[in-house]
């Protein structure tokens, strides 16, 4: 009964995994134009090409994320940094910092404090 159980389990994890790839794969294609299948088989000089898109289009959709950007799709940047990890199983993060780009915010100026306003004379 408990070699059952262990089957069961096994069987429910391949098939959650399975359709984890699959989704992967069909959000991929659907909104990147990108078969990852095929960049998984690919080796060498290709896989590299095809990583360094990925690196690409992962900076730019982080730009447009930083920019408010209308058209930025959070689904498509977890996508792209998905099929990243997927194609570089060994480094998750690249090994030199990515340089920031863009303006930095602008503060408001603060508020004056109540306190102030309540310790003037009358």
């Amino acid at each position: 009964m408990d070699g059952l159980r262990h089957e069961i389990a096994a069987f429910l994890r391949d098939r959650n995994t399975a359709a984890l790839q699959a989704g992967q794969l069909a959000a991929l294609q659907i909104a990147c134009h990108l078969d990852l299948a095929g960049a998984l088989q690919a080796e060498g000089a290709t896989r590299a090409r095809i990583v360094l898109k990925l690196e690409r289009m992962i900076e730019r959709e982080r730009l447009r994320g930083a920019r408010r950007h209308w058209s930025y799709d959070l689904n498509r940047h977890i996508a792209l940094k998905q099929a990243l990890d997927r194609l570089r199983p060994g480094a998750a993060r690249p090994e030199k910092p990515v340089a920031r780009h863009g303006a930095k915010r602008k503060r408001r100026p603060e508020a004056p404090s109540q306190t102030e306003h309540s310790s003037r004379p009358t």
